[in-house]
């Protein structure tokens, strides 16, 4: 839908101007008399009709403070804006500082001859920072015209005049007018010496009269010359009205004007009636409508006689209004100018209402009526200068993004936008910057003038910056995502907006962690390479989480670009797939995954073959054998392997191994002779209960595993000895002895290397895991075991001080403990010949305190062990290590530092003094 505006607004008419522009210095001076178009250094004067024109272009007039002043003979007078509605003066400026100055030829200050020929005088003082700063032109111009009709009304932007001819009523009196009219130059206050008009009456429509003195001091001005009388009016004065004319809004200023002559006084009715509305706005056209005859101005039937419209106060020939696609047509009630919105006639203009960027367009047509009533030759000529500006247009931003993700760079314009617009900031994720800020840091911020005069903004950031966020849709693909906020700015007035603009981009550019395995002996050795992430992700080590409590036990090492671990075999993160009579094929499971999005970023399965003895044959008949649980045999418990004789069961067992010791006559032990040697074979087997029924699921697989013992049957060996004669028969006699029994703190869960004598105190931190091993010393026999009946810990060296802490009770971890103590499995090695001779377990560092105080820093770890006879029935604690859970009442004996020994087989061992590391 069309809109309809008044778009004259008087109160922005000033002639002390403020333009924005750059000062230009004019290298000469300017002559006296200018007849025609004249130009020098961006000022040019030219006549338009009835109007003297003075154009400074935008080079001259941008960024300083313009300041008019009329040459009166010798005298200068500042051009204020009150007094250029009053002597005929105007000014428009456009946003690039082009100013155009009209001066009306009937105007204060302007040399007039014989009403054909004018001049004036300007001089134009232009201020940059201070009053000390100016630099000043002198403009002088003259025009020539003598086209006037009988009656000329001129509708500039701050003030309306009307003049018409009184040189035949002087002619018809007798009287003519001097020509010499050089008094008509004074101001309007030395309206005594002005001749001829006594007094004015005006009609509002009630009748005002005022003597010529007060009607200038009211603001009006007025002025005879030879042939002419003219008054002119601001807008909007007390003796000013409004009528609504054909449906256009009209300010009306209606006067009789009483001028004395030598034959009498003479009474002249002048009207004038300028438009301040009458347009209509479509988004495409700006429709301008003026009453076809304007009733306060005509009386009875009027022939309009000449009509042209034209831009800036000159007047266009029908060529170039086609050129430009302007349309002059009339109606039965208008004239009606039509101009296309963005003829380059005239400007847009930046606005920010409710911050957002909105445009409007500014042209100021011309119209010049002339009307001829029937009856006579007294005729009518009407200009009109109007500007007109559209209501504010939302202009849309558009957002251009010239991003090539493989060069990893947001790159995005915005725009376009007109001149008076700047960029001022631009908020990231990470915080607001200003444009410096952001070419400081690496953000290219750049202005871009376009052909059409229009400007763009651009930004480039990298996708590697802080400020762009990243997330990965997929395990390899990386989106790259950046919203940003421009801050622009809308000069002079400052007015803020903003725009925003979300940029992503999508990459396959992940670069995933690698993982590499080897193996020696003992140990798995894993390195894994960092990918283009880093340390971004989760890492499971067999089915546990890699803790840094589990990383300190399997000698995490981290340089920032790798890490790696060691792994001993027989951990309890490894798997065992197979077992042949001298080694163990183990598997060793690892993991990297995505625990957020759960992808699995990496994975390593590492099988080997490590040394492992799996029996041991002695001399004594006696056979020791190790049992492993494979994992084909996902269910099975060790504790429930057997040999073939069903009633001989493990000497050791837990999670993972089972131990066996027997003789080779026991057991259901076979026999084979072949060759020269002797072999002895057994099994180890699933136990079946007495209905047959195996300890396994159904679908689980049978488990067996032969062992075998060679011995030579018949050897020859060759001795030497010598004898002497015995002194005495020998005879056996009854004896004793002791075993020895040693605890010791181990470096790591290896259990390689121990701690020395010399090197207590040792300090550890809060929950590092304490590795302690108990072994039986200098005991070759394989029928006796180790079992930890009781241990606990104390704050002082002590065995019985208090306060204390239960570790295990009656050969089982404490089931009150959070962190309990772990038994490890121990197998042959180079250094344990016999496994049954040595228990394992580990605790974390921790302290006494009460009442939230930490009682003392330090630790000592007693135990009771108690070494048991396989040969004898098993009763108590001699069942095994923790064959039966203790129950509540089980730990609430009383302390075992005050409890008795529970056989001659107990011993009491303790640790060195363990520091806790603040």
């Amino acid at each position: 839908m069309p809109s309809h505006c008044n778009m004259r607004k008087p109160e922005k008419m000033l002639l002390l101007w403020n333009l924005m522009a750059a000062v230009l210095v004019l290298g000469q001076a300017w002559p006296n008399v200018k007849h025609g178009l004249q130009s020098t250094n961006g000022v040019r004067s030219d006549c338009a009709g009835n109007l003297m024109r003075l154009s400074l272009d935008e080079a001259l007039a941008v960024g300083n403070q313009l300041q008019v002043e009329a040459i009166n003979g010798t005298q200068r007078i500042l051009v204020t804006p009150s007094l250029a509605a009053q002597c005929g003066y105007s000014m428009e400026s456009d946003p690039w500082g082009n100013t155009r100055i009209y001066m009306s030829l009937l105007g204060c200050f302007m040399a007039n001859k014989d009403d054909s020929t004018f001049s004036t005088s300007l001089k134009l003082h232009m201020y940059k920072h201070s009053p000390s700063d100016v630099v000043s032109h002198d403009v002088t111009q003259t025009c020539s015209y003598s086209r006037w009709a009988f009656r000329d009304v001129l509708c500039d932007r701050n003030y309306m005049e009307v003049s018409t001819n009184i040189a035949g009523e002087q002619q018809t009196k007798g009287h003519v007018q001097n020509k010499d009219d050089s008094k008509m130059n004074k101001l309007p206050g030395d309206s005594e010496e002005a001749p001829g008009i006594w007094k004015m009456t005006f009609y509002t429509p009630e009748p005002v009269a005022m003597v010529l003195k007060e009607a200038e001091q009211a603001g009006y001005g007025a002025k005879m010359t030879q042939t002419r009388l003219a008054i002119r009016s601001p807008y909007h004065t007390s003796e000013t009205y409004s009528e609504d004319v054909a449906g256009v809004p009209m300010e009306v200023l209606k006067v009789s004007v009483y001028h004395k002559t030598q034959q009498g006084l003479n009474v002249v009715n002048l009207v004038a009636a300028c438009p301040t509305g009458g347009v209509l706005f479509t988004d495409e056209f700006i429709s301008w409508h003026i009453p076809r005859r304007v009733t306060p101005l005509t009386e009875g039937k009027a022939k309009i006689t000449e009509l042209y419209m034209g831009i800036n106060g000159q007047r266009l020939d029908k060529a170039q209004m086609a050129t430009r696609g302007y349309s002059l047509s009339t109606t039965e009630f208008h004239i009606v100018v039509d101009i296309p919105v963005g003829s380059p006639d005239g400007y847009y203009k930046s606005h920010a209402p409710d911050f957002q960027y909105h445009i409007t367009y500014t042209i100021e047509p011309m119209l010049e009526v002339t009307w001829r009533p029937e009856n006579t030759n007294e005729e009518t000529k009407y200009k009109i200068l109007f500007p007109i500006t559209t209501p504010p247009m939302r202009h849309p931003i558009n957002t251009i993004d010239y991003t090539i993700p493989e060069e990893r760079v947001f790159n995005v314009h915005v725009g376009a936008f007109l001149h008076d617009v700047i960029l001022k900031n631009i908020t990231f994720p990470t915080g607001v910057l200003s444009v410096e800020e952001c070419n400081a840091r690496g953000f290219a911020v750049q202005e871009h003038r376009l052909a059409n005069g229009t400007k763009m903004f651009s930004v480039s950031v990298a996708f590697d910056t802080e400020a762009v966020l990243k997330h990965n849709p997929e395990p390899l693909v990386t989106t790259y995502f950046l919203p940003l906020v421009f801050g622009f700015a809308v000069l002079p007035e400052d007015l803020p907006f903003a725009h925003n603009v979300e940029l992503q981009a999508s990459l396959q550019d992940v670069v995933l962690p690698t993982l590499t395995g080897t193996c020696d002996q003992e140990h798995f050795f894993v390195s894994v390479k960092y990918g283009s992430q880093g340390h971004h992700f989760k890492t499971m080590v067999g089915h546990q989480d890699l803790t840094p409590e589990l990383g300190k036990t399997l000698a995490y090492h981290d340089n920032g670009t790798h890490f790696s671990i060691v792994v001993p075999y027989a951990a309890s993160v490894t798997a065992f797939e197979f077992i042949t009579t001298n080694s163990v094929r183990t598997r060793l499971n690892m993991l990297l995954w995505d625990s957020v999005n759960q992808w699995v970023l990496g994975d390593l399965y590492l099988s080997c073959y490590f040394p492992l003895a799996t029996a041991r044959c002695y001399s004594n008949g006696t056979i020791s054998t190790i049992a492993v649980k494979v994992e084909s045999v996902p269910n099975l418990s060790p504790s429930r392997l057997t040999l073939k004789d069903q009633s001989c069961t493990p000497a050791f067992s837990d999670d993972r191994f089972a131990h066996f010791v027997f003789n080779a006559d026991s057991c259901g032990t076979t026999r084979l002779f072949f060759d020269n040697y002797m072999m002895y074979e057994n099994e180890i087997r699933l136990n079946h209960n007495r209905k047959g029924v195996a300890y396994t699921s159904p679908v689980d697989p049978d488990y067996k595993q032969t062992i075998s013992c060679y011995y030579i049957v018949n050897d020859t060996e060759t001795i030497s000895f010598a004898t002497q004669p015995r002194l005495y028969e020998p005879k056996a006699e009854v004896g004793s002895g002791h075993l020895m029994v040693q605890m010791r703190l181990a470096q790591d869960a290896s259990y390689q290397i121990f701690y020395q004598v010399e090197d207590y105190p040792v300090q550890k931190f809060l929950r590092e895991p304490l590795y302690f091993e108990v072994e039986l010393m200098q005991s070759s026999d394989p029928k006796l075991e180790v079992v930890l009946e009781n241990c606990w810990a104390t704050s002082k060296e002590e065995r019985n001080s208090l306060p204390s802490w239960d570790i295990i009770i009656n050969g089982c971890e404490n089931p009150d403990d959070s962190y309990a103590a772990v038994f490890h499995p121990v197998m042959m090695d180079t250094r344990v010949s016999i496994p049954s001779h040595v228990k394992r377990f580990s605790i974390m560092m921790f302290s006494f305190i009460q009442d939230d105080q930490v009682l003392k820093d330090e630790i000592h770890v007693h135990c009771n062990v108690v070494i048991c006879d396989t040969n004898t029935p098993a009763e108590g604690i001699c069942k095994g290590q923790c064959v039966h859970k203790p129950s509540v009442k089980a730990h609430q004996n009383p302390k075992r530092g005050q409890r008795p020994p529970s056989s001659t087989n107990q011993k009491q061992i303790s640790s060195g003094r363990i520091l806790l590391n603040n």
